[in-house]
């Protein structure tokens, strides 16, 4: 007998959501095979099969909230499926974080009414009661439900990863006298209602502290792309050939942000409670859109990476991302953060700092507009860039003459070959 466990999901981690199971109980299973998807804050992770055989039982449905090292399933040796599978219960959770109350049980072969995981909700309309872990923890910190808010585990149970969060921005408000939970509005004809999974729930948690925290402002600018089209143009075909992936403007904007960057290293900090930490690297971060939104790669030490190093890198991304084969490890550390609206067709925006960073830059679409140059007005390819920062550390003149460098180094490509 093999035990499925929930992996280690990485730094800042704490629980996860079982989102689909691949395979049925008393289904074969080889080594390795994929099992179940875990989603998590920020990826969907697989947790494959640790050995041939047959899948047992399921002691975590979907839906459910597990910590690493809890118990998913079984797996028995074999090759056929078990005449009967035994009732299996989760290990012992360690004390400090005490799992979900849950019972391991073999699916029968006709389904049978299941009990529910926990308490996720109380006679009288009350709200659903908070997962032991996360129960335990707003005691510790004098919390109240209410003042953590909408929860985002099952049945809207708040998580021991919500009170994390709240914990993390510092001293919670007190809670209103008399906070009583707003009801699901009804639903007209033609509307239906779907839970939003974690990812998308950590978004907008995530936009939403940014703009509550950073006094963020943006700043904009025109490129001409006369010159980088150019350049792409005549070398793209020699680029190929010596490096087997083509030429973009990514690694041209990802150079020039990172030359900015070290002229003004203030774009590429981050505040610390009462102190500016400055940062003598650049990891890179680059927005790209996934199955279930939008995520943030980070291309680790950019700042010593090359043209190709910087392209091969963001189409790796952009696979991974589409595939959601991205691991955590891919989504943390970043300084400076670019995303590109423009192959979606937006003419401008004001992106949304990704906290703790200070810096986010917009690129946008490509349009030819009329444009007066030594007293002639001509038409040249126009792009929109937007930077968005933080207005505590850095300054306007800072802002406006980081975007000046970087049109000034996409201007004249040049430029970035001879650092200068």
């Amino acid at each position: 007998m093999t035990d499925i466990l929930v992996p280690t999901l990485g730094e800042s981690v704490s629980t996860a959501t079982i989102a689909r199971w691949l395979k049925k109980v008393g289904e074969p299973v080889g080594a390795d095979e994929a099992l179940v998807e875990l989603e998590t804050d920020k990826v969907t992770v697989e947790v494959n099969a640790p050995s041939a055989g047959v899948l047992e039982s399921i002691a975590a449905e979907e839906g459910a909230e597990v910590e690493p090292g809890a118990l998913l399933g079984a797996i028995a040796a074999g090759a056929g499926a078990p005449a009967a599978a035994a009732p299996r219960a989760a290990p012992a959770p360690a004390p400090a974080a005490p799992a979900p109350a849950s019972a391991a049980k073999a699916a029968p072969a006709v389904e049978a009414p299941r009990a529910p995981a926990g308490p996720v909700s109380r006679p009288g309309g009350e709200p659903a009661a908070p997962m032991p872990a996360a129960a335990k923890l707003m005691v510790e910190n004098r919390l109240s439900p209410a003042q953590v808010g909408d929860g985002t585990g099952k049945d809207g149970r708040i998580t021991k990863g919500d009170v994390l969060a709240l914990l993390s921005r510092g001293p919670a408000p007190a809670a209103p006298a008399a906070a009583v939970a707003k009801p699901p509005r009804a639903l007209e004809e033609g509307e239906e209602r779907v839970k939003m999974t974690r990812l998308r729930l950590t978004i907008a948690r995530r936009l939403k502290e940014a703009q509550n925290t950073a006094a963020m402002l943006t700043t904009f600018n025109e490129v001409d792309m006369s010159a980088a089209m150019a350049l792409r143009t005549e070398y793209n075909e020699l680029f190929v050939k010596k490096y087997g992936i083509k030429l973009g403007f990514m690694s041209i904007f990802s150079k020039a942000c990172i030359k900015a960057l070290k002229e003004f290293p203030a774009v590429n900090a981050e505040i610390d409670g009462d102190a500016v930490v400055y940062k003598n690297f650049v990891n890179l971060g680059i927005a790209v859109g996934g199955p279930n939104g939008l995520v943030v790669p980070v291309l680790k030490g950019a700042d010593a990476m090359s043209f190709a190093e910087i392209e091969k890198g963001v189409a790796d991304f952009g696979k991974r991302a589409r595939d959601g084969q991205l691991a955590m490890a891919d989504l943390t550390g970043g300084s400076f953060t670019i995303t590109n609206g423009g192959i979606y067709g937006s003419m401008m925006s004001t992106p949304i700092l990704n906290p703790p960073q200070s810096g986010i830059l917009g690129m946008h679409n490509i349009v030819e507009r009329p444009v007066a140059i030594k007293g002639q007005v001509v038409i040249r390819p126009m792009m929109y860039v937007a930077l968005s920062y933080d207005h505590r550390i850095v300054d306007g003149k800072e802002a406006v003459s980081f975007l000046v460098r970087l049109k000034e180094a996409v201007e004249d490509p040049r430029r970035l070959v001879l650092e200068i």
